[in-house]
């Protein structure tokens, strides 16, 4: 078989993207036939070569995974985190394949997140080279200014180099907020709150409808569904890893809007013990229905027959002066 770069054969297998495949090595977490590799440009022929990450052998999968996850409010992307908080790999947990996110969508934030183990879709997704646009309803505080909207687009400058938004224009309107959509063509860090802010705007709630091409419609936070073999084809197409023109994405007016919240944080994993309620707080209270006792009420004796009986009054003692306690 023909060799090809060590980076791009473990993102094939599905160990992780191109870019973390490059960290693993540099970390010298890989190695070729028992022998520890560093070296970025390392190639490796598939057909010959043994190669492990921290020691487990690494293969390529037979079949493909793809799957779309509405991505709750409240997790992170990443597949650990060390702040114990939720990850949004909890939701897929006993999915077949090794599945990774593509690129990242804020912990704060919520909708479309593509997961595979196809790490050349992966990579061409994420990397900005191949121009693969990302499409944001952002809920902003008022009436957004033109003049805010015109200068996201010209561009602003941010802690780490200048920046633009593709699009930037109302969407709709809420009761006293606006959604305004925005398209850029990165996925750098915090990106569309930033550039909001640049310009003078109030981040209220920031959703992702869609990821390429591909909208988390009829699906609520917390909740996956794998991909349909047309949608794979149309991935691909999109950032020419086959040939074809790609379907059309949901336009502007079919873009599905964010789910209403309920409570508060994220929905639980699959599997996951819900998280204790804080003491006090109204996730306390269990659900009463017509009928039902109120939390901490004291059960009443039953009485014959079946129903609760009053507790009787205890007698007053008699007043001096003979029977009924009148004094003459």
């Amino acid at each position: 078989m023909a060799e090809e770069r060590l980076q791009k054969y473990l993102a094939g297998a599905g160990i992780a993207s191109r870019r973390k495949a490059e960290a693993l090595i540099s970390a010298g977490r890989v190695r070729v036939n028992q022998r520890t590799v560093t070296e970025l440009g390392t190639k490796v022929d598939p057909g010959r070569d043994l190669v492990t990450v921290d020691g487990a052998l690494v293969s390529q999968p037979d079949q493909r995974s793809y799957y779309l996850l509405y991505k709750p409010s409240g997790c992170v992307t990443t597949a650990s985190d060390p702040q114990g908080r939720p990850t949004a790999m909890e939701y897929l947990r006993g999915v077949p394949g090794r599945p990774f996110p593509v690129g990242r969508l804020d912990y704060d934030a919520e909708g479309a997140l593509l997961l595979t183990d196809d790490g050349e879709l992966a990579n061409r997704l994420a990397h900005p080279r191949y121009g693969h646009q990302r499409v944001y309803l952002v809920k902003v505080k008022g009436d957004p200014p033109a003049e805010a909207l015109e200068r996201m687009k010209a561009g602003v400058r941010l802690e780490d180099g200048p920046a633009r938004a593709i699009e930037a224009a109302v969407h709709d309107h809420a009761d006293r907020n606006v959604w305004i959509r925005v398209v850029v063509g990165e996925g750098r860090f915090h990106l569309v709150k930033r550039l909001c802010e640049a310009v003078g705007l109030q981040v209220q709630r920031l959703f992702r409808p869609e990821f390429g091409g591909i909208g988390v419609g009829g699906l609520r936070p917390g909740k996956f569904r794998r991909l349909q073999p047309e949608e794979v084809r149309a991935l691909r197409q999109r950032v020419g890893l086959e040939s074809g023109t790609p379907a059309r994405g949901p336009s502007v007016r079919e873009l599905p809007k964010a789910a209403r919240r309920h409570g508060h944080g994220p929905p639980a994993a699959p599997g996951a013990a819900p998280a204790p309620a804080e003491p006090g707080s109204p996730d306390e209270v269990e659900p009463r229905g017509r009928g039902a006792p109120r939390a901490g009420a004291r059960p009443a004796a039953p009485r014959p027959g079946g129903r609760a009986s009053r507790p009787s009054r205890p007698s007053r003692p008699s007043r001096p002066g003979g029977a009924g306690g009148r004094r003459r």
